[in-house]
């Protein structure tokens, strides 16, 4: 580890961080494809083995083209006409466009730009705690990790198993070498992560008869404590009911929601899990010492 140090150390430099940012950004425009593609390749996964499974006749119903993150190209979402490498330029592309598709002149969403920009932002934050380390590695898959299924459950309110799970995993393999925390704490962390909401849920089910949380939510927590471990846990549940109350009850206000209308957890536990995950010791320390 010292040679690779030794290796990247003149990169981490001024011009160390423009690589660096450069980089995010590029990941951050990747993670705008995984964002927008991965929801309709379950969707169409899901469909065809439905209509498998009903013994109808799949090939009617679902297109024989191949559709997944590297296949068709990137495109217009309207016209659908192939981007050109320059306007697939992260952040770049997009302001010379001047946020309209140079073709049909749709204008383009902004957020594309800003998970670029978020991501890169991340990268930056992360570099400045850690520097050149393996945590700074693992930091920054768990927080690009968070950002497609902060995005995710936003537009279809699911949180993929293929992500959730996978970090479960990773955050437990670790924490083997106490990366972040412990590997009794990341264990205990993932167990009680997933039975707190489990638990919770299923009260609510009983006394409503409404679901009133998506199991997504169980393992996204679950994902939190295998990374932060179960002290983390509290404080994330806090933080994310604080802040989702405060939205939620906002929205109702203005007009965006109905009062019973759900609204997604996965945003609120992603972004408290993020600060607990890096920040959470000086949380609780600053807490103990109030």
């Amino acid at each position: 580890m010292q040679y690779i140090n030794n290796f990247f150390e003149p990169f981490f430099s001024p011009w160390g961080y423009a690589l660096l940012i450069i980089f995010a950004l590029i990941i951050g425009s990747f993670l705008s494809v995984v964002i927008y593609r991965f929801p309709k390749i379950l969707f169409n996964t899901w469909h065809h083995e439905c209509t498998a499974f009903l013994a109808q006749h799949p090939e009617e119903t679902t297109s024989s083209k191949p559709f997944n993150l590297c296949w068709p190209s990137s495109h217009c979402p309207k016209c659908k006409t192939p981007l050109k490498p320059w306007q697939n330029i992260p952040v770049i592309g997009y302001l010379l466009q001047r946020g309209k598709c140079h073709t049909c002149h749709e204008r383009i969403s902004f957020r594309y730009p800003l998970i670029e920009l978020t991501s890169a932002a991340i990268a930056v934050v992360l570099f400045y705690l850690y520097g050149w380390s393996w945590t700074l590695l693992f930091g920054l898959i768990f927080s690009w990790g968070m950002l497609a299924a902060t995005f995710i459950d936003i537009d279809t309110q699911i949180l993929p198993d293929q992500i959730t799970l996978s970090l479960i995993w990773l955050g437990l393999l670790i924490n083997t070498h106490h990366v972040f925390v412990s590997l009794d704490s990341a264990v205990y962390g993932a167990v009680f992560g997933y039975l707190s909401l489990w638990l919770i849920a299923k009260t609510f089910l009983l006394f409503t008869k409404r679901e009133g949380m998506g199991h997504g939510d169980f393992k996204l927590l679950a994902v939190i404590g295998a990374w932060a471990g179960w002290e983390m846990l509290l404080p994330t549940l806090l933080i994310a009911s604080f802040v989702g109350a405060i939205v939620g009850i906002a929205m109702i206000i203005s007009g965006q929601i109905k009062r019973q209308q759900p609204i997604p957890f996965g945003p609120f536990l992603a972004g408290a899990g993020w600060i607990c995950l890096f920040w959470g010791s000086n949380l609780l320390a600053a807490w103990n010492h109030w």
